[in-house]
Formats: structure tokens, sequence, C-alpha cells
């Protein structure tokens, strides 16, 4: 059950603040759009605390992980031991589909049309996947999912800092 939703901009450092016509084609985010947004070291409690003791849950996850590794490392900031599953290896543990894309894998597990590259869109339907694939594994928890599929819920680890 989705309990909470949050999304948030955030302004890129100086010198990772281009914007490239593709990636602005994708999830449709301008500069103009994050001027006025805080930086990631700003943000990053808050994103800690949304999550809290939970475990996190991202389709393709080891590339979001290491988007907030690699933020935590360019902005000198902490990275969060976050605790976290994928719902692209979840989704190919449990459903019988061409491809385990995240708008197939989706609608596999009977989540509708949805802004695909939206963050909150995604994250939606990321969370669709995991409880229905929890529901057709008969367990009640992320981490018993993990354990019904074969899976491991994986730690954020910090990059190494090169001094």
């Amino acid at each position: 059950m989705v309990e909470d939703r949050a999304q948030w901009l955030i302004k890129p450092p100086a010198g990772r603040d281009a914007f490239l016509p593709f990636n602005i084609k994708i999830h449709g985010i301008t500069p103009e759009m994050v001027e006025t947004a805080r930086e990631w070291a700003e943000q990053l409690e808050e994103l800690r605390d949304f999550i809290g003791a939970d475990i996190a849950v991202a389709h393709n996850a080891g590339f979001d992980m290491g988007v907030i590794k690699a933020a935590c490392a360019e902005t000198v900031t902490p990275t969060p031991k976050l605790r976290y599953l994928c719902s692209v290896q979840v989704s190919r543990k449990t459903y019988d589909i061409p491809s385990h894309r995240l708008p197939l894998s989706a609608a596999a597990a009977g989540f509708g049309e949805f802004r695909h590259h939206e963050a909150l869109a995604d994250a939606e339907a990321c969370a669709a996947i995991i409880i229905d694939a929890a529901k057709r594994h008969e367990v009640d928890d992320v981490a018993s999912l993990a354990k019904a599929t074969g899976l491991r819920v994986q730690q954020l680890k910090a990059i190494p800092l090169k001094l």
C-alpha cells in the first residue's frame, strides 16, 4: 500500500547544470524549472526522512543509487545508508513478459497508462509492481518479497573520495 507521495526538483551544481535537449525531451525539466530549487545537499535530509527505515525501491535501482552516490560525492555530502530493492529484478522474477521496461512491467502489475519519465508517476508505477509482486508471491513486505524472489535487499555504499 502506498502511504505517502512526494516529489521535488533539485538545482544541479555549477558545472553539472547543462540541460541537453534530449534530456529535456525525455523528462520535461528545463533550466527555468530548477532556478529556485534547493541544491542536493539542502534536500538530502528531507529525502532520508521521507524514506526513514523503509526499503527504497526503484526501477533499475542501480542507476538511481549511482546518481545518489555521485550527487553526494559531487557535493561532498555523506552518502545515506539506504537499503533498496530493484523492481526490474522483481519484475523478472514475477512476470513472463518480453521486456521489463517500466511501462511493460507496470502494465503486467495492472497499473494503467502513466507519464513515463515523470518522477512521481514512475515512482507510483514502481510501487504498483512491488505491491502486485508481493501479492503474487504471497508476502506482506519488501524484505519478504526479496527473499521470496531470491533477491537481496542492497545497501547503498559511498563512493570512496580520492584525495
